[in-house]
């Protein structure tokens, strides 16, 4: 066992500055387990601690190591089991109870003796043994300090001691001293004895004279030992009092805790009131401008808005956890409620008197209006309704319900009296455009038969029907002013020196500049009001509004939504689109008033929906620019679709009254009503759409147009009888083609290269046809020749043919004498003209294109009497020169 002792002292408790002072080998009572130890151990270091460690042996050695530590203070209770037999089992109290059995009985009572005394010297703790006995701890009773550590430390007495290196040095001088010990032990330790027993005489011989000195020695002994017993007295009474002390410290610092612990709650306390007193507390300046502040002056509006933006703050101040719980809390958020629910229906009452009164004033301006082309001016009502622009977003954000009553309100009233508004402003556009008076007649279109139609065509425009942008008389609108009627264009020309032509460009400009002046008096009455409806609603941002979307109701009869969770609008999807549904309610008849005011144009003149395409498509294209999704775009946007389908209306009719001509049996043709349609359409149309938007749309009616006037050209071509075809053809495709190069339509291109190359082919065609006639046997003779070269007779030999010889040559050269030449010429010039038209002035063309094909005959003609009569001296009875002479002559003499 002191073996193990040593080890554990050196392995284990000195490295931590311990002591050991004593051991028990124990195993746990009840199983069967390896060994181990229970140390009683003391520090070596001020204050001491006494400890029992448990150390077992390592499973991967056979080196010890600190299992678990206990405090002797923890200790309660030593169990002995049995204080009269011999028992190795015995309790430790600590925190639970552990259960030993020690190796021997010895082993456990010097154990529980060491614990006894460390009790007493250390702790003074009052540690109860039970079962423990009486002997055994009579026996452990110190008689002091000394005798206490004496006891603890006989072990350490008995223990083999090394040799320190001076009694080793001493051992060497006495041994180098006596050599021959190493030899003779005997002697060597027999001088040993007589030296020390020299010695002992000397020291009893020094310890009896110096008796006196023990004496006295002795005596001062006695008397320290009296001095210490006395200062352990006073120790022990020092101690009890030091606990005593320590008790009332300890109930001191308890006590400073739960005064700290009470002036943090107090602080605590202070720091919640203080945040519910400075943020949930409303002044009352705030509170008598809510219940009585003037909402008519700026003064009160902004002592108002300030008090609403202060309790809207108190309202909605996060509080924290507990404060809604406490009455006064309660108590402060009724008041609150109550105040904004009261200060909600003054709010909301005053604003709906604003509404009625600004639009009494409104409505008292419209008089001055009544005659003029222009809207009146809302500035002035949005400027005054744009000083409670915070309140309406206080209540917005406050009360919704209230919010959109007023937005329905303001609808309902905004739409009756714009609807007023736009209804006469639209009214004296028609007035101007149709030039009635307001006391005058009602539109009305006059029906008329085709008789009158043609009469008023040909009263215009000439026997050809001319078919003018307006469709003549057809979409001409009769209007009746003072009792007395207002007839179509032959009244006009009747009425002043303008043409019918002056007269349509002049409606058609007027018309022009009325149109653009509603879209230009619409567009920034439009706009004024959404930026007016995006402030004083506060929609202008466009963010989603929270809440589940639910089933949308149309603006027009019902409420901009019918249900919300808390205030919080579910049905509006984003506020964008409450703008616009706002817009469409308040502008219901901005779209009707305009299809009908384009329905009018267009009776007017059909023409006149070139003019509205372009002025629509120009302002449809600012619009979109601004904001695609807007009300004014969306609008312009569905009437342009309503333009644009009475733009390919017209076009259509255009077509329909081409298919439809009728030419007359007993005069020419000349130049088709169609295509001196499409040349006046075509000018007008490039001088309208001149840098226009909306060009595409122009140049796929120019295809449509030009196609269906080919078409009829032909048509109308292969019906002439008094006409031939090529002139019908060349004539009118000449006139397109001169068209086309004037005007420089670049989707025309092609069109136009086919017009002249149309126009070229039939003025061969008609020029060879009618160079037939005047020679013509000459002709059906050298068609002979020619067909017997053909045949595969030789040209020289032609002479030789019966039919054909030099004789019969000179009988058909003789029936076309110069004079003969010279008259059939001018005849021929004589036809021409009657088959030409004097508008398009193509005689002396045709008639030069004669003379050429003449010419080159006549070459062709003295070319075959060369080849097929050589020598025989036969010629023209006319040269050349003759022809050129003959042509000019004729030309001068008509």
């Amino acid at each position: 066992m002191t073996a193990i002792k040593h080890a554990l002292q050196r392995d284990i408790f000195t490295p931590n500055d311990e002591r050991l002072l004593s051991i028990v080998n124990v195993c746990k009572a009840g199983k069967k387990k390896r060994n181990c130890f229970l140390c009683a151990t003391v520090t070596t270091e001020r204050p001491v601690q006494v400890n029992v460690v448990k150390v077992k042996k390592s499973d991967k050695g056979d080196f010890y190591k600190r299992q678990t530590a206990w405090a002797l203070r923890d200790l309660a209770v030593v169990d002995a089991k049995d204080a009269i037999k011999e028992n190795p089992e015995f309790d430790l109290h600590f925190d639970k109870v552990y259960k030993w059995v020690a190796s021997s009985t010895a082993e456990k009572n010097t154990f529980i003796s060491c614990i006894w005394k460390l009790n007493q010297r250390y702790l003074r703790k009052k540690i109860d043994f039970i079962n423990v006995s009486s002997q055994l701890l009579e026996e452990s009773v110190p008689s002091g300090e000394n005798q206490s550590v004496a006891g603890g430390d006989e072990e350490a007495v008995d223990e083999y001691q090394e040799l320190n290196a001076r009694e080793e040095q001493d051992i060497e001088i006495m041994m180098e001293g006596c050599e021959y010990a190493i030899s003779n032990a005997e002697a060597f330790a027999e001088k040993l004895s007589r030296e020390l027993q020299v010695l002992d005489g000397a020291n009893i011989q020094s310890i009896m004279a110096s008796e006196k000195q023990v004496n006295i020695l002795m005596k001062l002994l006695d008397e320290a030992l009296k001095e210490v017993d006395q200062i352990e007295l006073k120790l022990s009474s020092y101690e009890e009092m030091l606990q005593s002390v320590k008790e009332q410290m300890d109930q001191i610092s308890e006590s400073n805790h739960l005064i700290h612990l009470s002036n943090t709650n107090n602080v605590k306390l202070l720091s919640e009131i203080e945040f519910l007193v400075n943020h949930m507390d409303l002044a009352k300046g705030h509170i008598k401008a809510l219940q009585e502040g003037d909402l008519t002056s700026s003064r009160g509006i902004e002592a108002c808005t300030n008090a609403a933006d202060a309790l809207l703050q108190c309202m909605n101040v996060a509080l924290r956890p507990g404060h809604d719980m406490l009455h006064a809390v309660k108590q402060q958020q009724q008041r609150f409620s109550d105040l904004r629910e009261q200060f909600a229906r003054r709010l909301a009452s005053h604003l709906n008197s604003v509404f009625v009164q600004q639009g009494h004033d409104q409505s008292s301006t419209l008089a001055q209006h009544s005659v003029e082309l222009t809207l009146p001016n809302h500035h002035p009502f949005h400027r005054d309704l744009l000083r409670y622009a915070k309140l309406m977003e206080w209540l917005k954000n406050t009360d919704y319900g209230k919010y959109e009553g007023l937005t329905k309100n303001y609808m309902d009233y905004l739409s009756r009296l714009y609807e007023r508004e736009i209804k006469d402003f639209f009214e004296v556009a028609k007035i101007k455009m149709t030039g009635t008076t307001r006391e005058g007649k009602k539109f009305a279109t006059l029906p008329r038969k085709e008789s009158a139609v043609k009469q008023e065509t040909e009263s215009l425009h000439g026997s050809s029907g001319k078919l003018t942008g307006s469709t003549s008389s057809l979409n001409k609108l009769s209007v009746q002013s003072s009792g007395n009627r207002r007839s179509q264009s032959s009244s006009l020309l009747d009425m002043g020196n303008m043409s019918a032509s002056d007269l349509d460009v002049a409606d058609r400009t007027k018309f022009d500049k009325i149109f653009e002046q509603v879209l230009s008096e619409l567009e920034p009455l439009c706009l004024a009001e959404q930026d007016f409806i995006s402030k004083f609603f506060k929609l202008q941002q466009h963010q989603s509004i929270s809440g589940t979307t639910n089933e949308v109701e149309e603006m027009d009869g019902g409420s901009l939504s019918r249900s919300y969770t808390s205030g919080v609008p579910q049905t509006i999807s984003s506020e964008k689109d409450m703008i616009r549904q706002m817009m469409t309610k308040i502008f219901r008849c901005i779209e009707p008033e305009l299809n009908n005011l384009i329905a009018l144009g267009d009776k007017i003149d059909s023409f006149n929906s070139l003019y509205m395409l372009v002025k629509m498509s120009h302002h449809v294209w600012t619009a979109q620019n601004v904001d695609p999704a807007s009300f004014l775009s969306t609008t312009l946007g569905n009437v342009l679709v309503t333009v644009k389908r009475n733009f390919d209306k017209c076009i259509s009719n255009q077509m329909k009254q081409m298919d439809e001509v009728k030419i007359s049996k007993k005069s020419k043709v000349g130049i088709l009503p169609f295509v001196a349609d499409f040349e006046e359409f075509a000018a007008l149309a490039e001088s309208i759409f001149k840098n226009a938007e909306r060009r595409g749309d122009l140049d796929k009616a120019y295809i449509k147009l030009i196609r269906a006037v080919f078409v009829s050209v032909e048509k109308v071509a292969n019906e002439s009888q008094k006409t031939p075809r090529d002139v019908v053809m060349m004539e009118n495709f000449h006139h397109i083609f001169a068209t086309l190069s004037r005007l420089k339509i670049s989707c025309l291109e092609a069109e136009k290269k086919e017009a002249k190359q149309k126009y070229t082919d039939h003025l061969q065609s008609y020029v060879i046809y009618s160079l037939g006639q005047p020679l013509e046997k000459l002709n059906h003779f050298f068609e002979g020749v020619e067909a017997r070269v053909a045949q595969g007779i030789r040209e020289e030999e032609v002479s030789y043919q019966l039919a054909f010889n030099k004789q019969e040559l000179r009988k058909v050269i003789k029936e076309y004498p110069g004079k003969e030449v010279k008259k059939g010429l001018d005849n021929l010039y004589k036809k021409v003209d009657k088959h030409l038209c004097e508008e398009e002035n193509l005689l002396q063309v045709v008639w030069h294109s004669m003379q050429d094909e003449f010419i080159r005959q006549y070459k062709h003609f003295e070319g075959l009497i060369a080849r097929c009569y050589p020598g025989s001296g036969i010629t023209m009875e006319f040269t050349i020169q003759d022809i050129l002479d003959y042509c000019s002559s004729i030309a001068q003499s008509h």
